[in-house]
């Protein structure tokens, strides 16, 4: 099995259909939503994501097939006056997944962010999604807190 990690170009087709293919393979998934994403956005992701300018999206190949992908976006950290990387999406194709596809992309995400002095990496991950917690743990992800009398961070959003 041959494993390749490449940087994508968001204007190069066949990247384009990858990341569809992959994002689409991730909603359908439970911990994706477990429904596919539609013509829509299948269409339209990879040019969106390359009309910011401070995204980026790293595709794990296994012997040629797309086999997993990270989205991630630079942002900057006020309490540390430097820059961070979130990665939005990670994940790995089903039939890929146990060999250490979501490792081999997290190990791309640091090399980068350390090359870019960002002070962190950031991500959320479902309290259920027990193998995705222990990879980044077992990786040096920790809950979120700045003082332990306040509690931990708690992800929120709003629908519009």
């Amino acid at each position: 099995m041959n494993f390749d990690i490449e940087n994508a170009d968001y204007s190069n087709p066949g990247h384009a259909a990858d990341i569809a293919y992959l994002m689409n393979c991730y909603a359908s998934d439970p911990m994706g939503g477990g429904k596919p994403l539609s013509e829509e956005i299948t269409s339209q992701i990879a040019n969106e994501l390359g009309n910011i300018p401070h995204a980026f999206s790293i595709i794990c190949y296994v012997s040629g097939k797309p086999a997993g992908l990270a989205n991630c976006l630079e942002a900057f950290s006020t309490f540390k006056c430097k820059p961070l990387i979130n990665i939005h999406d990670l994940m790995a194709v089903n039939e890929f997944r146990g060999l250490g596809i979501s490792r081999l992309l997290l190990q791309e995400i640091e090399e980068i962010a350390r090359k870019k002095a960002c002070c962190k990496i950031t991500l959320e991950v479902f309290e259920g999604n027990t193998p995705a917690r222990n990879l980044y743990n077992k990786f040096g992800f920790r809950n979120y807190e700045l003082d332990a009398t306040m509690g931990k961070a708690v992800f929120c959003h709003k629908e519009l």
